[in-house]
């Protein structure tokens, strides 16, 4: 909105140009959404009190969290409410990627609030059905990964739609946009075709975006990682996104994918404006509204820039935490079944839980959480020049 402000004075005015940087945007979109947290956050917490919209703690989980029953939760609203006006600001609304971004956010988000008003209104702890939630992620999941494949297969130029849909299908065009690059190695990639990319891409985002609400339990430990992981593909977007340095670095040339910088750089200010209220002891708890919309927001921008296993390196708290409660759930089922008693591989699932068992405080866990995931996004940046 303001870029096309900018670029409106700018036949005037040639220092307006320089908004036509994303590097620029991306750092105005990042102290947008931040003051809009800060300015917002007080506000939404007070309300959110007098409405009683208080958390609902579960009684099988660690009894020391029983003193957090009535923390605010919803609290992921303000995250998407900065990250939706930082970058309708500040990134190029011409762009597709922008919009696949933020319509994908907000559909998890709304997913999210029906979740959360269920546990908050009826005080029901497990809010929606596992059945309920999954059916409405895949609707949104499989409808974002066929819309990128057909971004990608049919040009703008097509005159006649339907055959050039058609031909996407029975004999698709081997592009970047659709093709799996494996990190450390220069010419390693897999053809995906349809079925492939459809399917790998539904279960990067529906994954992501579940593996993030798993690690949502204690004060601060999913924000965090989800802002640096976030920044991490800000800087993938950018070099995807630029000709010159997605050649020299050899990952794959994705037209656009640059604007989505914009988008990873509001994320990360309204997640850091978000931690100033949720640090521990938490005035608020993000809910699944702003669990579920983070991790789709970060899977579905690690498809679009191709770098969907860099992901899961980065994003390695995620993925063993949402491991360990596989895991927990599939041995107590089979030794129940052995031998009539189920067994825990883990004192409790998550992982994160597993470990307060052990004796760890809540700051322990999420401060080396926090470090596990340093040293992961830095593992996950050095792919793009050890190849």
């Amino acid at each position: 909105m303001l870029l096309e402000l900018a670029r409106y004075f700018a036949h005037d005015i040639r220092g307006f140009n320089v908004f036509n940087y994303i590097t620029l945007r991306a750092v105005l979109a990042t102290l947008t959404a931040l003051m809009i947290s800060f300015m917002v956050g007080p506000k939404m917490i007070r309300k959110l009190t007098e409405y009683k919209v208080g958390q609902s703690v579960r009684d099988d989980g660690p009894q020391t969290h029983l003193i957090k029953a009535g923390t605010p939760t919803m609290g992921g609203a303000l995250i998407l409410v900065a990250i939706s006006i930082a970058t309708l600001l500040w990134g190029d609304l011409h762009n597709k990627y922008i919009w696949v971004v933020l319509i994908t956010t907000l559909g998890f988000g709304a997913i999210g609030w029906v979740d959360d008003y269920r546990k908050v209104v009826y005080k029901n702890p497990k809010g929606l059905s596992a059945k309920e939630k999954y059916f409405w992620q895949s609707v949104i999941g499989f409808g974002v990964a066929i819309f990128l494949w057909y971004s990608a297969q049919v040009s703008t130029e097509c005159v006649r739609l339907l055959q050039c849909v058609m031909d996407s299908f029975s004999a698709p065009r081997l592009m970047s946009e659709t093709t799996l690059i494996f990190p450390f190695f220069k010419n390693l990639v897999l053809p995906l075709g349809v079925v492939g990319f459809i399917a790998l891409t539904y279960l990067v985002i529906v994954g992501s975006s579940n593996a993030v609400n798993l690690t949502d339990g204690l004060d601060g430990l999913a924000i965090m990682p989800t802002v640096m992981v976030g920044a991490a593909l800000a800087i993938f977007a950018y070099v995807a996104g630029h000709l010159y340095f997605s050649k020299y670095l050899g990952i794959p040339y994705v037209a656009g994918a640059g604007e989505l910088m914009v988008f990873c750089a509001a994320m990360a200010g309204a997640g850091l404006g978000f931690l100033w209220f949720n640090a521990y002891p938490a005035e608020v708890f993000m809910g699944d509204v702003g669990a579920l919309s983070l991790g789709a927001a970060l899977g579905v921008v690690a498809v679009i820039v191709r770098q969907e296993i860099v992901l899961f390196i980065m994003g390695g708290v995620f993925v063993v935490e949402t491991f360990s409660v596989a895991l927990q759930v599939l041995y107590f089922k089979y030794t129940k079944h052995k031998t009539g008693i189920g067994q825990r591989i883990f004192l409790m699932a998550p992982l994160h839980h597993h470990y307060e068992q052990k004796g760890w405080k809540e700051t322990q866990v999420v401060v080396r959480f926090w470090i596990i995931t340093m040293m992961l996004v830095l593992v996950g940046l050095s792919t793009l020049k050890l190849r």
